[in-house]
C-alpha cells in the first residue's frame, strides 16, 4: 500500500480517536450517569424528541462489558481479548496484501476497538452516550468507537457478499 493511503488511513483512525475521546470526556465530566427513573432525556441532553416516533439524546452510560454490557463480570479477560484482537488486526493491516477497501474497513474496526480499550484505562469502563428510542423501543446505548466498529464490519460483510457475486 502506498504511503499516501497509509497516511490517509492513519488520519482517519486519528480522527475517530480524537472525536471519540473528546465526546466521551465531555460526557463523563458534564452528564451524570443514566437514570431510567427520570423522565426523558433521562439525565442527559435531548437532541430531538418524538420526531416520527424517534427520540435521541446524549446520555452517560458506564459499560463494563462488551456489546450491550455482555461479559461485564469478566472485565479483565475482556480487556486482554480486546488488546489481542487489536494487535492482530494491526499486524494484519501492516503485513497483508488485502485491498485498500478491506484495509479501510479494518482501520475503522481497529480504531474503534482501540478507543474502547483506552476508555478502560482512563475511566475503568467504556463510556457510551448515543441513546435512541424508536416507537418506544430503547436501542442499546453506543458511542463513536462502536459506530466505527459497526460500519467497518458492515462494509466488510457487504464487500464479501458483492465480491463473491462479482467473481461468479
Amino acid at each position: 500500500m502506498s504511503l499516501k493511503k497509509t497516511l490517509l488511513f492513519f488520519a482517519i483512525a486519528l480522527g475517530i480517536f480524537i472525536a471519540d475521546y473528546a465526546l466521551k470526556s465531555y460526557v463523563h465530566e458534564n452528564i451524570s450517569p443514566l437514570r431510567t427513573t427520570q423522565r426523558y432525556p433521562y439525565g442527559g441532553i435531548a437532541v430531538f424528541r418524538d420526531w416520527h416516533g424517534i427520540e435521541f439524546s446524549i446520555v452517560h452510560v458506564m459499560n463494563r462489558g462488551a456489546a450491550w454490557g455482555a461479559f461485564a463480570s469478566w472485565q479483565g479477560l475482556l480487556l486482554y481479548a480486546r488488546i489481542g484482537i487489536v494487535i492482530g488486526l494491526f499486524f494484519y493491516l501492516v503485513l497483508s496484501r488485502a485491498s485498500s477497501f478491506t484495509k479501510f474497513c479494518l482501520t475503522l474496526i481497529t480504531a474503534g476497538a482501540l478507543c474502547n480499550i483506552v476508555d478502560y484505562f482512563i475511566y475503568g469502563h467504556v463510556v457510551d452516550m448515543f441513546y435512541f428510542r424508536f416507537s418506544g423501543y430503547s436501542y442499546p446505548v453506543f458511542n463513536i468507537a462502536d459506530s466505527a466498529i459497526f460500519i467497518g464490519v458492515v462494509l466488510l460483510v457487504l464487500e464479501s457478499f458483492f465480491g463473491k457475486k462479482k467473481a461468479r
